[in-house]
This record gives C-alpha cells, sequence and structure tokens, in this order.
C-alpha cells in the first residue's frame, strides 16, 4: 500500500465500564455505513493497574481498495508516531499514550478528558502521591497537533449518558473525520440503547469542541461561608468558642476540626481538641498564622486516627450507600451488592476493646491463638445485607469504650509529645515548628499503613531530638518527605545519612 492512501488510523484507551469497546463499534458501523472497509482490535489491560484497555480502529475508503484490485491490508495493533486520533476517557490515560508515542505533534489529534481516576500506586502512596494534572495537560498539549479536552465525566454526568457519548462528539466536532454530525447521529440511533441520553451527551461535546472551548471553564468564585448556627447547645457553645478566642485566620480548620471530631466521638473530645489549640495559639506565630493553622490541620486529623471503630462507621454511612449506588449508576428495580473485605489484625481488635480486656487478650495463650486462627485470611462482609450491615455497625458502636483503649493511651501519648516538642521549639524557631506540626501527615491510615507510616515518625522525630534547634527547617521537610516518598523507609535512611543524622 505504499503507493496509495493510508488508512484512517484511531486508538482508544478506556477503563472498564466507560464504554469504550461500544465507542469502537460506533466508529466502526459508522464507517462500514459510509463506504469504508473497518476493522477494530483490542488489548485489554487490568483497569488502572497496568493501563486501559486499548482499542484500535482502521477505516479505509471501499472505492479506493476496490479500484486497487483488492481489499486493504489493515493492522491489528497502532504504532509509535502512526496514529491519526487518541481518544483517551481519563487525563493519565492521555498521559500513558503520550508515553507510548501514539501522539505525535505533526499529526495526531488528541481528545481526552480531563478528570482523573487515580491510580492504585497514587491512592497507596504515603504522601500525596497524584500526579500533577497540570503537567499532563501541558505534556499532552506539546506533544500533539491538536488537543482537545474538557472534563467529559462531568458532561456525561449532566446528560445521564456514558463518558463514550462525549468522546464521539468530540471526536465528531474535531471534524478530523470525513463523515457529518448527520452520519455521526445515526450511529447512535441504530444502536437503539440509551439513544436520547447519548445523543444529547453527543450534541453538547460536539457544540463545545465547535466553539473552540476546549479548556476547562474557569471555577466561579467561592462565596465564603456562612457562620454555622448550630441548635444544640453543646455544639453551639464549641462555635462561639473557636469565633470569640481564636484569631479569623485559622477559624475555618478549627471549626472544620471540630465538626470532625464531634462526629468522631462526641462534643467532649472536640473540646479537648480546642483546648490543645488555645495553647497553641498563645505560642510564637508570624502574621499569617501558619503554626496555628497546619496545627489546628493535623492535630485534628490524629485526633481521628482510624481504629477498628472508625473504618466500621465509615463503611456503614448512609452517604457511601448513597455515593456508590450513584458510582454504579444503579437504576430504580435494580439490586445492588457491596462486598467489603475486611482483615484485622490481633493487635487492632485488642486496641478495639476496653483496656483491660484488651491487653488480657494481647497477653493470653489459648484464646490469642484462637482469635488469630479465626482472623488470619481475613473475610468478606456484604454490608448491603443485613448481617453484614449489624456486625459492622455493633463495631462501629465500640466507639464508646474508645477513651478506655490502649489505642487511646497510645495516640493520646503521642500527640501530647508531638505537642511539646512543638511548644518548645517554637519559641526558638517559629518555622521549625511549622515543620514539626506537618510531621504528622506520616501517621495515617490503619493496620499495616499505621505501623510502616508510625516507625518513620519514630525515626523522624528521633533526628529532631539528636539534631536540636540546630536542624534547619528544609532539612526537617527533607527528612519528611523522604520518608512520604517511600513505605519501606529507604530514602529516608539516605537522607538522614546525607545529613549525618542516622
Amino acid at each position: 500500500m505504499t503507493n496509495h492512501a493510508q488508512p484512517i488510523k484511531i486508538a482508544i484507551l478506556a477503563m472498564g465500564g466507560e464504554g469504550g469497546g461500544v465507542l469502537a463499534d460506533w466508529i466502526v458501523d459508522m464507517g462500514e455505513a459510509n463506504g469504508y472497509v473497518a476493522q477494530t482490535t483490542s488489548v485489554p489491560g487490568v483497569a488502572q493497574r497496568t493501563g486501559a484497555t486499548i482499542y484500535y480502529v482502521e477505516l479505509y475508503p471501499l472505492a479506493r481498495a476496490e479500484a486497487d484490485g483488492g481489499r486493504p491490508v489493515l493492522a491489528l495493533m497502532p504504532l509509535p508516531g502512526d496514529v491519526d486520533v487518541v481518544l483517551a476517557s481519563e487525563l493519565m490515560e492521555a498521559g500513558r499514550a503520550v508515553q507510548r508515542g501514539l501522539v505525535t505533534p505533526d499529526r495526531t489529534t488528541l481528545v481526552a478528558s480531563t478528570h482523573r481516576v487515580f491510580s492504585i500506586a497514587e491512592k497507596s502512596a504515603l504522601g500525596d502521591g497524584r500526579v500533577d494534572s497540570t503537567q499532563l495537560l501541558a505534556h499532552a498539549a506539546r506533544a500533539a497537533k491538536r488537543f482537545i479536552r474538557f472534563d467529559m465525566a462531568e458532561a456525561a454526568e449532566a446528560s445521564g449518558s456514558v463518558i463514550s457519548a462525549v468522546l464521539f462528539g468530540a471526536l465528531a466536532g474535531s471534524g478530523v473525520l470525513p463523515f457529518s454530525r448527520a452520519q455521526f447521529e445515526a450511529t447512535i440511533a441504530r444502536g437503539g440503547v440509551g439513544v436520547k441520553p447519548s445523543l444529547q451527551a453527543f450534541g453538547a461535546a460536539f457544540e463545545r469542541t465547535q466553539r473552540g472551548d476546549d479548556g476547562e471553564t474557569p471555577p466561579a468564585p467561592v462565596a465564603a461561608r456562612p457562620a454555622p448556627q448550630p441548635r444544640h447547645p453543646a455544639v453551639r457553645a464549641l462555635v462561639e468558642r473557636v469565633q470569640r478566642d481564636f484569631p479569623a485566620a485559622a477559624q475555618d480548620l478549627l471549626l472544620e476540626g471540630v465538626r470532625r471530631l464531634i462526629d468522631y466521638q462526641d462534643t467532649d473530645y472536640a473540646g479537648l481538641y480546642l483546648d490543645r489549640m488555645a495553647a497553641v495559639a498563645a505560642l510564637p506565630d508570624g502574621a499569617e498564622r501558619r503554626l496555628l493553622r497546619e496545627t489546628a490541620r493535623h492535630l485534628a486529623l490524629w485526633m481521628s486516627y482510624e481504629d477498628t471503630a472508625r473504618v466500621a462507621a465509615l463503611k456503614t454511612r448512609a452517604t457511601r450507600f448513597e455515593r456508590v449506588r450513584g458510582e454504579a449508576r444503579v437504576q430504580p428495580g435494580q439490586v445492588l451488592a457491596i462486598n467489603e473485605y475486611m482483615h484485622p489484625r490481633l493487635q487492632e481488635i485488642c486496641e478495639t476493646l476496653p483496656g483491660g480486656l484488651g491487653r488480657w487478650l494481647m497477653n493470653s495463650t489459648l484464646p490469642r491463638r484462637i482469635v488469630e486462627r479465626l482472623t488470619q485470611h481475613g473475610r468478606v462482609v456484604r454490608t448491603s445485607s443485613l448481617r453484614g450491615y449489624l456486625m459492622l455497625r455493633t463495631v462501629a458502636a465500640m466507639k464508646r469504650w474508645r477513651r478506655a483503649t490502649t489505642r487511646y493511651a497510645d495516640e493520646n501519648r503521642r500527640i501530647e509529645q508531638w505537642l511539646a516538642r512543638i511548644a518548645a521549639t517554637a519559641h526558638g524557631n517559629p518555622e521549625l515548628a511549622v515543620e514539626l506540626a506537618q510531621c504528622q501527615r506520616l501517621v495515617k491510615g490503619y493496620s499495616d499503613t499505621h505501623a510502616r507510616g508510625l516507625r518513620n515518625y519514630d525515626t523522624v522525630m528521633h533526628a529532631v531530638e539528636r539534631a536540636g534547634m540546630a536542624l534547619a527547617p528544609a532539612t526537617l521537610r527533607e527528612l519528611r518527605d523522604a520518608a512520604l516518598a517511600d513505605e519501606h523507609g529507604h530514602k529516608l535512611q539516605a537522607a538522614l545519612a546525607r545529613h549525618a543524622l542516622a
């Protein structure tokens, strides 16, 4: 075929459930209905773990093929530097297409949604493991001949359709294929399923692309949040205390901390939070009150540590069921089943029980072996069933004994030590105290994640004690970032050795 026209080559990258196969079938059907030979193949991935499924479509004019004396030989896979159109259902998939060389500045039109579905690696990072979307957008814009992008998941949600219909509309609006809007819409109509919402999503995307509105709509200015007006007397007293005793620069974070801790435990616990923050408010601080704000944020997070009662409460909330139903697009009359994998360790079980009972179980012989055998492999709990739901609600109700548990005593001791270290440092080096406050980021999650984070936190605090006031804030920031970058602690140890703090 070196002496003849090349096929139109289209690569589609989509995750499971986003209609990538439907989109490929639409393109093939449209081509075959309008005088083209069409072929599609797919290489399945495993969603965000190893990449999306790649659907590949080639279109070749039937009349030209017949004039050349035969049918064209079409490829089964896209080749780097040899793709006319790339359609990506999510921004990271667009980045992966660029990385594979499928997008080139002399040839490729890239159509991608700018929303993110975070990968497992991004979600499981100890720190903020998210890839910078701004950098992804800039890199994709440089790599493509034309880059059409907007939040297509939001557009699909607004029309009650799926993202494949939005991508199809953006593809039509780009004008890169030799088909009219009517031919695109006739293809959707021939599908016979979800035609009306699909056409609505298609039309919105087509019009937006035709207008040249390829970027994101600037967010509307955020209106000032009105002051809360709680009806409960104890809650109202806490809100009034924040407004009366703390500077305005930190009140938003303090109020959110109060709300979080009431939800986590009760009003007395939120009062303890404000008692601790009152001591921090009296410390030396800059005009921006960075120390007060950072401590307010991280103290609220630490005081609402994730134990088994907290995890069970979060998994059985009505808002969570509503969110899952929305994400799964459950229709009236459909039944939704939610299976939770639970694998609490013996230590976590003991930490949930009242202190005396938990210590007895941890130090026992036969009862301990029985519990370890029962929990060795974990279990699946169906929270959408009455039995599974009541089981987790029972665990969630155990928060009433939280203050009597060994876990509470341990976390309380660490929090007090952390606050005392911040106070002692603030008098000599307020900037270093701010970095100390942010070290709480190392302590998060539950089970093995919490254990690893706590180990890194203790290592960093040992280095702080060893260096004393001579430690530069930038050095502590480097140690913290190294701990967050590597859950096994190798980067932290390297940073400690570099600064002679090992």
